[in-house]
């Protein structure tokens, strides 16, 4: 009795091992990513230019700017106030705005949800328009369908966003007066800004799905599941979106840094007031403590997606566990 309830005990930590250090290797190398990436925006941005003479008017005297520039600490070496601003970040101070003295990090997360209502509407807007088309164009394999889907995903895909932006404005804002062109008040003026930044991840999915799909549909397990009678829909939900999982889970990973990235475009061409349109005037101002925050939440939100990913690749494919990339 001793040996068999010891054996399922043995299979599990066999199982539980590999999926832990499966699990603190993709962290710790997270982690790293996320030191360098802090590392190189803050020496990039002091070498850019001295914040007091970008803030400060030209008549400024010169004892007023190296009094500025002592109040926040820019007369020190910059290995110094590297360290002063790595002990500050591990402790959740993220440093304060040059011009009214607020929370560099208060200032981030006022904006962060106007970008995550319309991160998290574009990215619903792709899911149900590329995924659903790539399975129909592989469905539809060859035929006018096919052909059009295709045609609509790759211009999606090439079109940059401010052109795709400014073309619905003009279309649905200025000839149509469907929908507002910029403006955050209402459920309406969501649409346009989500539809552009969520056209190229459409793009992008129903492009790989129908890849995928066509690649999984053509394994043998799928003529098994047609010679039990299983039907076309039943085949391609039950067994081939599972298998063709991975590539889609990558893009959608992706999907977050290019949600972020993107928004710093969109929000400026629909006035749409988030941490996008933040990033634009922070630079423009030199507000060295507010782009740096900016920065850590964008790296910290791409590398926890692409973590996440890892992890579901890591449960998906049991195989990846044991590798050491």
């Amino acid at each position: 009795m001793s040996n068999a309830t010891s054996l399922p005990v043995i299979t599990l930590s066999l199982r539980i091992g590999p999926m832990l250090e499966f699990a603190i290797r993709r962290l710790l190398r997270a982690l790293i990513t996320i030191w360098a990436v802090v590392t190189l925006v803050f020496i990039f941005l002091r070498c850019a230019g001295d914040p007091a003479l970008m803030l400060l008017p030209d008549t400024t005297p010169p004892d007023v700017v190296q009094a500025f520039r002592e109040q926040w600490g820019l007369d020190q070496p910059i290995p110094v106030q590297y360290l002063r601003y790595l002990s500050h970040v591990m402790v959740g101070d993220f440093g304060q705005s040059f011009i009214d003295g607020r929370s560099a990090l208060s200032v981030v997360l006022a904006a962060l949800p106007k970008t995550l209502l319309l991160g998290t509407t574009a990215l619903g807007f792709a899911i149900c328009v590329g995924i659903p088309a790539g399975i129909l164009a592989a469905m539809r394999r060859g035929t006018l369908w096919d052909r059009l889907i295709m045609t609509g995903a790759v211009l999606g895909y090439s079109l940059p966003s401010f052109f795709i932006g400014i073309v619905l404005v003009v279309i649905f804002a200025l000839h149509l007066r469907w929908l507002p062109s910029s403006g955050s008040t209402t459920a309406a003026h969501l649409i346009l800004p989500s539809v552009t930044l969520g056209l190229w991840i459409a793009a992008t999915l129903a492009r790989l799905t129908r890849s995928s799909l066509l690649e999984t549909m053509s394994e043998d397990y799928m003529e098994t599941a047609r010679s039990k009678g299983l039907g076309s829909v039943g085949r391609i939900v039950r067994h081939a979106l599972p298998n063709a999982a991975n590539p889609i889970l990558t893009v959608l990973g992706m999907s977050a840094g290019h949600i972020i990235a993107g928004s710093v475009i969109v929000e400026t061409v629909f006035a749409w007031p988030g941490v996008g349109r933040l990033t634009i005037t922070s630079v423009g101002a030199r507000e060295l403590s507010i782009v740096q925050a900016i920065v850590m939440l964008v790296a910290s939100a791409m590398v926890l997606a692409n973590l996440t990913v890892d992890l579901l690749y890591g449960v998906f494919d049991p195989r990846l566990r044991g590798s050491r990339r």
